[in-house]
């Protein structure tokens, strides 16, 4: 499934970056050293961090996109970051377990 596909389904707020890409799989973590580690790329990867680090290690993975949970917002710093290296970031209110429910769930319609 594609991003855009996705983040209409769930009802994800696009913050910056392509949506046109396929994912495959999720990622759910916010201790940066173990998600470089273990996230693949082209995973959507949920965290509720949200500073320049994330940008780095998202890029470093290359995973498909940053999803923040809990209406988790990017600094300036970190948006800036994200924009330049062309991250692909969204946004929602629900908990990390709520979207990989909800991602799971538009997965098998």
């Amino acid at each position: 499934m594609r991003l855009d596909q996705l983040a209409e389904k769930l009802d994800l707020k696009h913050i910056c970056g392509s949506t046109d890409r396929e994912y495959d799989g999720v990622y759910a973590g916010d201790l940066l050293s173990w998600v470089m580690s273990n996230a693949s790329a082209d995973n959507i990867w949920i965290t509720i961090m949200s500073n320049l680090n994330v940008i780095a290690v998202a890029s470093l993975t290359e995973v498909a996109c940053v999803l923040l949970a809990e209406d988790v917002t990017l600094s300036d710093e970190a948006l800036k970051a994200a924009e330049e290296k062309n991250i692909t970031v969204f946004s929602s209110g629900k908990t990390a377990y709520e979207l990989c429910v909800a991602i799971a769930k538009a997965e098998e319609e």
